[in-house]
């Protein structure tokens, strides 16, 4: 399987940005379905944003987050991004990000179709 490690986050002021990396080890990116999670203090993980393997750029985004945040890759570099503007106290949360090894056309934000996690970054949004 492959490894996954994110990285980029902190603490930021409410209205601030963050970009979020999710590098891969032992295998190529490139054909995994990539989507990110994040969990709050005593709520339940949830599906933030998505990003289809390959070439074709399929994305999907919870509406909490939606216009607010992006999801990009990097296949040269082994990376996807999330990209957060517009930060929220409500969304201070552990993010993670999965890799599922899948077909360009799919893409989710279940947190059970996916089989590789990272241990998480955690974002804290207050003043």
């Amino acid at each position: 399987q492959v490894q996954l490690v994110e990285s980029g986050g902190g603490l930021v002021q409410p209205g601030g940005s963050l970009r979020l990396s999710c590098a891969a080890f032992g295998g190529t990116l490139e054909y995994y379905a990539i989507a990110w999670f994040r969990q709050a203090p005593g709520k339940e993980r949830e599906g933030v944003s998505c990003i289809s393997s390959e070439d074709v750029t399929y994305t999907t985004f919870a509406d909490s987050v939606k216009v607010r945040f992006t999801i990009s890759r990097d296949n040269t570099r082994n990376v996807v991004y999330l990209q957060m503007n517009s930060l929220k106290p409500e969304d201070t949360a552990v993010y993670y990000c999965a890799a599922e090894f899948a077909s360009s056309s799919w893409c989710g934000l279940d947190s059970a179709d996916f089989s590789s996690w990272g241990q998480g970054t955690q974002v804290i949004v207050s003043s």
